[in-house]
């Protein structure tokens, strides 16, 4: 299993970003996929979820409104839209799935929200 994050930069309050995952050596489209993100001297914390066909999603109550995740299976990807970027979105961003009860991290890719 691997899973490999891109697009995190350093972008200005209130601008938009979009984040990647490219997901291999799995069956991708059997399996849900998850965002997540950790601050520097926070916890790592839950983004947003979708399910395996894309036809549910959920969100953390403070990215809800602002955050779009969306999955494309024939790609293996799954991507997170980020708008209206704020200087709390500032983390390492992660994606994740869980195989038989195995979670499965990427490296993260960094995202810096400063003017």
């Amino acid at each position: 299993v691997q899973l490999v994050e891109s697009g995190g930069t350093l972008v200005q309050p209130g601008g938009s970003l979009r984040l990647s995952c490219a997901a291999s050596g799995f069956s991708f489209s059997r399996y849900g996929m998850s965002w997540y993100r950790q601050a520097p001297g926070k916890e790592r914390e839950f983004v947003a979820y979708i399910s395996s066909a894309g036809g549910s999603t959920a969100y953390a109550a403070s990215v809800k409104g602002r955050f779009t995740i969306s999955r494309d299976n024939a790609k293996n990807t799954v991507i997170l839209q980020m708008n209206s970027l704020k200087a709390e979105d500032t983390a390492v961003y992660y994606c994740k799935t869980v195989l038989a009860s195995t979670n499965y991290w990427g490296q993260g890719t960094q995202v810096t929200v400063s003017s």
